[in-house]
């Protein structure tokens, strides 16, 4: 019976539209998964007979199963000897097969995708429905930690190479390039106990789509290791990406521990030209609120002038006015914090557009940090989540890959056949078509038996 009169069977058997695609969905699955299993084992007889003819010797088949998108593929292969005595299953070696994994790259990767949005339960729910992926959520959260060490690895890989480096790649060459970096934390499994998340962002200016507004290509870095680990990420992304000798580079941060202008300054000391550093507008915003409390007063608007003015002056007779007036313990000790903030800062705020000679076209205040930090808090802060260490991670190394567009490669990189597999794949499929050799082909011809549901 050929596919067509089993689908026109199906169509004849079942009560609905609905049911119908079901069982074709079925259909699909059961004729496929068989059809590759079938020629798994034809290239294993291949890869077998070539494999006696060098030497090797055949102990026995073995049966393994690998759970694919479009389901899970059923095969026996051939366990051999090499001359040195050294055991192999030689048609996984050609195909790429890790030993005990039952799941392929690509639900792999697509697994730690989906858990970059959803939680780990949510994306075992969302396979089962849309895939033939039947999956834990604990085999999830393996899954991400799998994937994310793929991408940590390759950032250290990249840290590592630029440090031995004889001279620099040649990267891009740009006349501004901006970076802003901020930390969140996040929950630890124990209680009380939190992690950071460090946050860049580098990019090279704004994009304007109608009224929307959208950075010009931005690079993340993120990690919840320790804030030079973090910092050296930056410069080895900034260096291997960008040519920066002739660029200015403008930065921006809330001048805390760890994101301070001495910072920005050796991260992108491939530049000839000092680096501009402002006190992050928001995180000022947020001090005038915190120390005078929300809704409109005088004092906050006079504060806020000064400031905006850069009148040092000013700016102390009416803090010292409005500290004079002030009793409470709690507001006098806010008073004097918001007090040595902003002076600690004060020559960091300015707008940059007025610390450059040439304004860029469509230039526009920084502050992209704030709304880019969503990435991280809406999927690890909502819920009361809590995460370990390993988990954090590699759930931010997951994100970064997404953003960055590397997260594919970097998986892959470690997975993909050499060119020397892959000239022997394909030297294994053309012997298969040999008269000498098993066809490769040869048993896919039937189909499985579909039987409709009631």
């Amino acid at each position: 019976m050929d596919i067509i009169s089993i689908i026109a069977g199906l169509l004849k058997d079942t009560k609905s539209l609905m049911e119908f695609e079901e069982q074709i969905k079925i259909l699909m699955q059961k004729v496929f998964t068989q059809w590759v299993g079938d020629v798994f084992e034809e290239l294993d007889k291949t890869i077998k007979q070539k494999k006696l003819e060098e030497g090797w010797e055949y102990c026995r088949s073995d049966n393994r199963s690998v759970q694919f998108l479009f389901g899970s593929v059923t095969f026996k292969r051939s366990l051999m000897r090499d001359k040195r005595g050294n055991s192999h299953y030689p048609l996984d070696e050609c195909l790429g097969l890790v030993p005990h994994r039952r799941y392929s790259p690509l639900v792999e990767l697509k697994v730690a995708e989906l858990a970059s949005e959803n939680t780990y339960r949510e994306v075992a729910n969302i396979l089962k429905e849309w895939t033939a992926v039947s999956l834990s959520h604990t085999t999830v959260g393996e899954m991400v930690k799998r994937v994310g060490k793929t991408q940590v690895e390759a950032d250290k890989a990249l840290v590592e190479e630029m440090e031995i480096a004889a001279s620099l790649p040649d990267g891009k060459k740009v006349d501004y390039l901006f970076s802003e970096a901020d930390g969140v934390f996040i929950r630890g499994l124990e209680k009380k106990q939190g992690m950071e998340v460090r946050h860049a962002i580098l990019y090279e200016g704004w994009e304007t789509n109608g009224k929307r507004v959208s950075l010009r290509q931005p690079t993340v870095i993120m990690t919840t290791e320790d804030i030079q680990t973090f910092w050296d990420e930056v410069q080895a992304t900034a260096a291997n990406t960008y040519s920066l000798e002739k660029a200015q580079v403008i930065t921006n941060s809330d001048g805390g521990a760890g994101y301070t202008a001495e910072r920005f300054q050796t991260a992108f000391s491939q530049s000839e030209i000092p680096v501009l550093n402002q006190l992050d507008t928001y995180h000022v915003a947020q001090a005038i609120i915190r120390t005078f409390g929300g809704g409109k007063s005088e004092i906050k608007e006079q504060i806020r002038k000064a400031i905006r003015t850069h009148d040092l002056d000013q700016f102390t007779l009416y803090l010292d006015t409005h500290e004079s007036t002030l009793t409470d313990k709690k507001a006098l000790k806010k008073i004097k914090e918001f007090r040595s903030y902003i002076l600690k800062n004060w020559d960091r705020i300015f707008d940059w557009r007025d610390g450059v000679k040439n304004v860029p076209e469509g230039a526009r205040g920084l502050g992209a940090m704030e709304s880019n930090q969503r990435h991280i808090s809406f999927r690890m802060k909502k819920r009361g989540m809590h995460w370990s260490e390993l988990g954090a991670e590699a759930m931010v190394k997951i994100k970064q890959g997404i953003l960055n567009g590397t997260l594919r490669e970097a998986y892959l990189k470690h997975r993909s056949r050499s060119e020397r597999k892959q000239r022997n794949l394909k030297q294994s499929i053309r012997m298969s078509q040999h008269p000498r050799y098993p066809s490769l082909y040869g048993n896919i011809t039937s189909f499985p038996k579909i039987t409709p549901s009631k």
